[in-house]
């Protein structure tokens, strides 16, 4: 089987693969970012990176049987500057390209887009374009973060993933450096901010959708009190968040393991998806 993943970052969808137990003989990857690459290359080494989506020429490829990829939410997302298909969420125009490309070789190629909550127009001229509507699922199920996403595909039969109950505690770390935790006067622009709120408790909540621009401050509002104290993740805390593997972006920089984190999938999320895959393609 060979696999084919775009705008994957760090490459989450190889991790779900791998807890699936699905095996590939190939893993391509068309990635722009040198640090989610380096992430990859060092724990999938044996990944083939192909680079830029608009250089992408899939007569270069085997035939492809599964296809994903979560192309840019910047122009989508109600954070972002709402120029929808006419920003950087326009590349979404090259994951089409690319599967009905690939479609061509293998007309029964198994694809999965993953992209941020939008309006209304936007989602429906994705689905018109994919022949699929969105399934939404919320992180929350499976982790201690709250991250509500859309997920077309036509891998058959997808339910919502079982409720685990994760709360915060249960993912932080016992004992962090004093660098984590919050001056006076950042929790002050912090709660000041266009995002700010009250700092969630460990006990009874999630967090908020991480971003890439974590290591900045005040980036968002995903931050938390223990004890009297405020505090940010950690990166280590950023990965179990996303249920990534302890230390997956170890190596990296501290604001590179939260850009590339932040701009990744929550893994559970997309191996539940991949659990749905038919045994015929897999075999």
């Amino acid at each position: 089987m060979n696999v084919l993943s775009l705008f994957d970052g760090i490459s989450c969808g190889q991790i779900a693969l791998e807890r699936c137990g699905i095996n590939y003989e190939n893993y391509f990857a068309s990635e722009i970012d040198k640090y989610a690459i380096q992430a990859t290359q060092s724990n999938y080494p044996n990944t083939t990176q192909l680079g830029d989506i608009t250089n992408l020429k899939t007569s270069d490829l085997p035939k492809i049987d599964i296809v994903f990829g979560g192309s840019p939410c910047q122009s989508f997302s109600n954070l972002g500057n709402g120029k929808g298909f006419d920003g950087k969420s326009g590349l979404f125009w090259e994951f089409v390209r690319v599967l009905n490309e690939l479609k061509e070789r293998n007309p029964n190629v198994l694809f999965l887009l993953e992209n941020v909550k939008m309006k209304k127009e936007w989602q429906n001229i994705i689905s018109e374009a994919l022949g699929v509507k969105p399934i939404e699922i919320n992180s929350r199920l499976v982790s201690a973060q709250n991250r509500p996403r859309l997920y077309w595909t036509n891998i058959p039969n997808i339910t919502q993933p079982k409720d685990k109950k994760l709360k915060l505690k249960d993912v932080l770390e016992k004992k962090v450096d004093n660098k984590f935790y919050l001056s006076e006067a950042a929790v002050t622009r912090i709660t000041g901010s266009k995002f700010g709120r009250e700092f969630a408790t460990i006990d009874t909540e999630k967090t908020r959708t991480l971003t890439a621009g974590y290591y900045k401050i005040p980036s968002d509002g995903a931050y938390f009190s223990e004890g009297e104290r405020k505090r940010k993740y950690t990166p280590k805390e950023f990965e179990r968040l996303q249920t990534l593997p302890e230390d997956y972006t170890k190596g990296l920089s501290n604001s590179q393991r939260y850009k590339t984190i932040g701009n990744g999938w929550t893994v559970d999320v997309i191996s539940h998806i991949f659990s749905h895959i038919p045994t015929k393609v897999i075999v």
